[in-house]
This record gives structure tokens, sequence and C-alpha cells, in this order.
């Protein structure tokens, strides 16, 4: 029986069902959020050690969360805003170009053994790559997740046109790629 994101909360806010809470709410959200962070950061390895860096920040911070939006809202913007960091992180720890690096995370999609070098995802993870790390986001925001604008720009905490904008941005560059490939 999944419990309410409110009740979850308040118990959240009880020292004797704390952990029992943050464990149910771990539970409700994993899955969605390693998916998340995943489509981001590619590697499945990576994908959890974000997720784990995004769930210590989640322990630490939910005390003072102000429920001024959905929770599942505040966990995907710091599972996105962790992704971001944790890619920035990476170019800057990069002695190569921004190319080798974006090459690099495409080679991890062709090596990924859930990928069909057949298949139109497959095609699609790579063109994904190929995009700046805030239309990734975007993208895999609206187009996995199905995230209406006015949700993705409380997480992401941009307007909405520019939301749009990048979208139609991200889409129009993915089907030049998967044309010319």
């Amino acid at each position: 029986m999944h419990l309410d994101d409110r009740e979850l909360l308040l118990q959240f806010k009880q020292p004797e069902t704390k952990e029992k809470a943050f464990t149910a709410i771990i539970k409700k959200y994993q899955e969605k959020l390693y998916w998340h962070i995943r489509r981001m950061v590619v590697d499945h390895d990576d994908a959890n050690d974000v997720l784990q860096n995004m769930m210590i920040k989640v322990w630490k911070s939910l005390e003072n969360f102000r429920e001024d939006s959905q929770l599942y809202t505040w966990l995907y913007r710091i599972g996105t805003n962790e992704s971001l960091t944790f890619l920035e992180q990476r170019k800057k720890k990069a002695t190569v170009s921004m190319t080798d690096v974006e090459n690099s995370l495409a080679n991890k999609v062709v090596a990924d053994k859930d990928f069909d070098a057949n298949r139109l995802e497959w095609k699609l993870q790579l063109a994904i790559q190929q995009l700046p790390d805030k239309q990734k986001a975007v993208f895999s925001l609206r187009y996995y997740d199905e995230m209406p604008y006015e949700e993705m720009s409380r997480v992401l905490e941009t307007s909405e046109g520019a939301l749009k904008a990048s979208y139609h941005h991200a889409v129009k560059k993915i089907e030049e790629f998967i044309k010319n490939n």
C-alpha cells in the first residue's frame, strides 16, 4: 500500500517514523528517478552514483521542503540538477575536447547491452547524446516522462516558453540526426 506524499511527509517529520517514511518515498520514486537520471548520464553505474548522491541530498533537506510544489517535482528538480552537475564535473575533469566527451557518451550508448543497433530507439539515444545537457533534460522530461510544461518549469526553474522552444530545438536536432545517420 502506497501512502500519499502528504502522509509520507508528515511521517518523515516524526522522529519515530522518519526512516520508514524516507524508505517509502525512495520505493515510490526510485525507479522513475533512476531512468530520468540514466537518460541524462547514460551509464548505469553513473546513474546509480548520481541517484545515491541525490538521495543523500534529499535526506538532508527533506525536513525543509516547503511543499510549494509536489514532492515528485521537487525530487525531479534535485535529480536533474545532480545530473547536470555530474555532467558538468565530468566535462571539467576531461582533458579532451567537448566533442570527445560527447562522443564518449555516444560510445557508451553503442556499447550498452540493452540497445540493439537495428532499432530506432538506439538511434534516438545516440541523437539525444548529441544535445546540450539542458536540452537533454527538457527532452527527457517531456518525451519520456510526459511531464507537462507547467510542471517542467517548476522542476527546471525556467519559463514555459523557454522550455517549449528548447524542446522544439531538441526535437529538430534529433530528427536531423536520425535522418542523416
